[in-house]
């Protein structure tokens, strides 16, 4: 951590997921001297590679426009590189690289072939029409598109990149490749996606969750519980979704200008109702209170300011202060799981664990996102579609079996689950034990 610190002081953000993992997986490495012969840690804290690039494109006002663009591809020890594209104007190396470092684990507890990696762009889609989005999407692919392919990096979506985008983005490879192939994940029905994929991040979250509440008692159900989720773009939606369909009430949503309280819960209506607030574009949701009156907008507060049994973050890495889980813990919240990647800044994470309430990170939570775009990846190599109720099952079994990883390298001695432990050691063994044994490259 002190050579990486030196040598990266201002890459806050991947320094802390590096040092959450190293912490983690410090007893288990030190069992294992052939790791240190081989000096495993060094080389799997660094990416395999970074491309940098001028993304030049032309706005509706006929203005050329600069943007930045960037592809890490972390590390394929166990399968070509996999991870999203984020065009939002705080993309940064050090963002990607911290997602491209989660990322390897991530994939690594799904069962699937797949390595890690992340790109995007300081790029901003808001408020832009999809003329510019088009023109954009085709300039960033044309620097792109000869260091990806479905056997060496698969993007997919994250923050700012959803179905239009990647439509755009494969369009524009599938024209300079003269093929067509599962490049990209995330895909229309029409071209090559998966059932399921939109709504599978919070899905599996929610499958996770009632695996974590199992294992603490056998008579434990989400049904009955009350729910607070962050954002309301797919993931939030999916979770919501899910959560409703297995009996949960989710009570709290919110949204950079606010917090909608919403002690009946969800219906469908209303469901359908936070995917139109995520196309509006205008990252609010106090239309939400406007439209359905039994909820009301508490302006400049979060979704944990509602006294809530489970807490889900589920829009943006460290949303979730050390402050606003000592509120969670105040109003009774027994249960944090983490949907965002890295949801949760180091402070609260101690505050939940130092509580002994059940926390799971987000590497862990939120792989059926990724999962789902493995199984895309598949049925695209095999030229078929699975029906959803397939795709469903398969993502219930791979959470399930994520969750099997974490209780295994993360049981303690009282017999309480330390997911944070379980997820790092379970994502990094694997990753470990295939680079060592395709030798020092």
């Amino acid at each position: 951590m002190a050579r990486l610190q030196a040598k990266y002081p201002t890459e806050k953000e991947y320094l802390q997921a590096v040092q959450e993992v190293l912490e983690s997986i410090e007893d288990v490495y030190n069992k294992h001297p052939e790791f240190e012969a081989a000096k495993i840690v060094e080389r799997i804290v660094e990416p395999d590679r970074i491309f940098t690039f001028r993304v030049t494109w032309v706005d509706d006002e006929g203005q050329v426009q600069v943007n930045t663009g960037y592809r890490v591809q972390f590390n394929n020890a166990i399968g070509p590189y996999k991870g999203g594209l984020r065009f939002h104007p705080s993309v940064n190396p050090s963002i990607l690289k911290f997602l491209g470092f989660e990322q390897t684990f991530k994939n690594s507890l799904t069962t699937l072939p797949m390595g890690g990696g992340k790109g995007g762009s300081d790029f901003n889609p808001k408020g832009k029409s999809d003329a510019e989005i088009m023109r954009f999407c085709q300039a960033f692919m044309l620097e792109l598109w000869r260091n990806i392919g479905p056997d060496m990096d698969v993007p997919a979506g994250d923050i700012g990149v959803g179905g239009r985008e990647i439509g755009f983005l494969n369009g524009m490879y599938k024209k300079l490749r003269r093929e067509h192939h599962g490049v990209l994940t995330g895909k229309g029905l029409s071209f090559g996606g998966s059932l399921v994929r939109p709504e599978a991040t919070g899905f599996g979250a929610v499958y996770f969750v009632q695996h974590m509440l199992k294992n603490k008692s056998a008579d434990l159900d989400i049904a009955g519980k009350t729910v607070a989720v962050s954002g309301f773009g797919n993931v939030a939606w999916g979770a919501a979704t899910k959560a409703t369909q297995l009996g949960a009430k989710v009570i709290a949503i919110s949204g950079p200008d606010g917090c909608i309280y919403n002690p009946n819960g969800m219906t469908q209506e209303k469901l359908d109702y936070m995917l139109e607030l995520r196309a509006s574009n205008n990252d609010v949701v106090a239309p939400f209170a406007q439209k359905f009156p039994d909820a009301q907008f508490i302006p400049g507060k979060k979704a944990w300011s509602v006294k809530c049994d489970i807490a889900m973050p589920c829009a943006f890495q460290n949303e979730l202060s050390r402050e606003d889980a000592e509120e969670l813990l105040a109003n009774g919240t027994w249960l944090c799981a983490e949907v965002s990647n890295m949801g949760c800044q180091p402070g609260a994470i101690e505050a939940f664990q130092k509580a002994g309430i059940l926390f799971a990170p987000g590497k862990a939570v939120n792989a059926g996102g990724v999962a789902t775009s493995g199984l895309e990846m598949t049925q695209n190599a095999m030229h078929i579609s699975w029906t959803a109720k397939e795709v469903d099952e398969k993502l219930h079994t791979i959470m399930h079996s994520i969750h099997e990883s974490c209780v295994k390298y993360g049981k303690q001695a009282d017999g309480s689950v330390n997911y944070v432990k379980g997820a790092n050691v379970a994502g990094f063994m694997k990753v470990a034990e295939a680079m060592l044994a395709q030798g020092i490259i």
